[in-house]
């Protein structure tokens, strides 16, 4: 296995869609992750996750945010 295959394709270097298509994968399989998933490959879906995540937040810091999802402590 590459160095790339095994930490994943540079999140920047991405199209919109794959970004998008990949965090949808990591949100779909989050679950069977943290279940059935050994140590290793939840810290490789949390770095993951996070790494995609930011790299949207970078590409979209304006989005838009839903009033409704705004917490109001």
């Amino acid at each position: 296995m590459t160095f790339e295959a095994e930490l994943g394709i540079d999140p920047a270097a991405l199209s919109h869609d794959d970004l998008l298509r990949e965090i949808r994968s990591l949100h779909r399989t989050r679950l069977d992750t943290l279940r059935h998933g050994s140590e290793p490959a939840w810290d490789t879906h949390l770095r993951r996750t996070a790494e995609l995540e930011t790299e949207y937040r970078a590409r979209h810091p304006a989005r838009e945010v839903d009033p409704h999802r705004l917490r109001h402590d």
